[in-house]
């Protein structure tokens, strides 16, 4: 049983956000220590208490993944916080969070890109996702397909495409996963080459790639990881995950 008192108190969770920032910066040292990367703390399920401590000290990247426990934190905390919604979006939920996140994480169909363009008054910042692994529990699309969900999200000038993003099959062994992340930073230096020559007035820039959770992390950012989502190492196990 999870002892959650112990897991959320302030000492516990700052000395895990130290740890978990000294091995981003190992890892992009690693890499060559080139551009930096953005720690997106996953707190679906955790309390706003918990948020607060991580958020005084220095975060301003959390991600969510329920419109309603989103909404209710959100309304909780200040307001320069940047969400990130890093679940599969509904296009019924859509018009929750058009204009009201930094960015989003899960576009990987028709539906959705068509409700956040018809909700947002202003540019939506998103990622495409990828299903690196063709695993039918997980959204995305293949890698090859990525040509023809850029064209079909581009048609809605309400959307702005920043990046790429990914979850690999989980290991045991994080190296077990270096050739999804490698697979999904070639399919991004793909995208760009594609959008280069197909949109050559383009302006946004296709730089982010958000692959990295919480067993896998460093070796995503030696991959070339922009983005990393990392919930249970920041803030301990989730009920649910006993």
């Amino acid at each position: 049983m999870v002892d959650q008192r112990e897991q959320y108190q302030k000492e516990a969770l700052l000395k895990r956000l130290d740890d978990v920032r000294r091995r981003i910066d190992d890892a992009r040292e690693r890499r060559g220590g080139d551009a930096p990367v953005e720690l997106v703390a996953v707190s679906k399920t955790h309390p706003v208490e918990a948020i607060k401590v991580l958020y005084d000290a220095g975060i301003r990247s959390f991600g969510e993944s329920y419109v309603q426990e989103w909404q209710d934190k959100a309304q909780a905390l200040p307001d320069d916080i940047d969400w990130h919604f890093v679940g599969r979006l509904q296009s019924n939920k859509a018009r929750f969070v058009a204009d009201s996140v930094a960015l989003i994480h899960s576009v990987d169909r028709k539906s959705v890109a068509k409700a956040l363009n018809r909700r947002s008054d202003e540019k939506v910042n998103v990622l495409l996702q990828v299903n690196l692994a063709l695993q039918d529990t997980k959204g995305g699309v293949a890698a090859e397909k990525l040509p023809q969900l850029f064209d079909l999200v581009s048609r809605y000038e309400g959307l702005r495409v920043r990046g790429l993003m990914g979850m690999p099959p989980y290991a045991d062994d994080p190296e077990d996963n270096r050739i999804y992340f490698r697979r999904l930073r070639k399919a991004l230096s793909d995208l760009q080459d594609y959008v280069e020559r197909k949109y050559p007035e383009r302006r946004e820039i296709l730089s982010e790639l958000s692959m990295g959770m919480s067993n896998d992390f460093e070796v995503a950012v030696e991959e070339g990881a922009t983005i990393v989502r990392l919930g249970t190492i920041l803030f301990g196990k989730r009920v649910y995950d006993d």
